[in-house]
């Protein structure tokens, strides 16, 4: 089975640069999806079966963390590890993000070795 990562964001510079930071997990069998707004995040989530989600929090059509909320409480696929990426770093948001059941929250800018770290445990990849 592919592991698979998808990658949300509706800033297209955003979303490339996640892409290039993980590109070198894609030698080692990992397939990279990417999403422009929650809706199709849910749609890609439904189909694909991610292993792992980078998630932006503000986006169109719906936000970060009713995706979030969807996947993990509705739709009940605990076992997609979610992480929030967003510009949004108080602690109201990070607890929101708990509330609805992200495994990470992570600040922009974000560190791409540790965006590469995090995927690499989560897909139980050597570091």
């Amino acid at each position: 089975m592919t592991k698979k990562i998808l990658i949300v964001d509706d800033e297209p510079h955003l979303r490339t640069l996640i892409q290039q930071t993980l590109e070198e997990l894609e030698d080692e069998g990992v397939e990279l999806i990417t999403a422009t707004n929650g809706e199709e995040a849910i749609a890609a989530i439904r189909e694909e079966q991610p292993c792992l989600v980078f998630l932006d929090v503000m986006m169109p059509k719906k936000n970060g963390f009713d995706v979030c909320n969807e996947v993990k409480n509705e739709l009940g696929l605990r076992h997609i590890h979610i992480v929030l990426l967003t510009a949004k770093g108080q602690e109201f948001d990070r607890a929101r993000g708990q509330e609805v059941g992200a495994d990470l929250y992570m600040t922009k800018p974000f560190d791409p070795d540790a965006l590469v770290a995090k995927a690499r445990a989560v897909l139980g990849l050597p570091a």
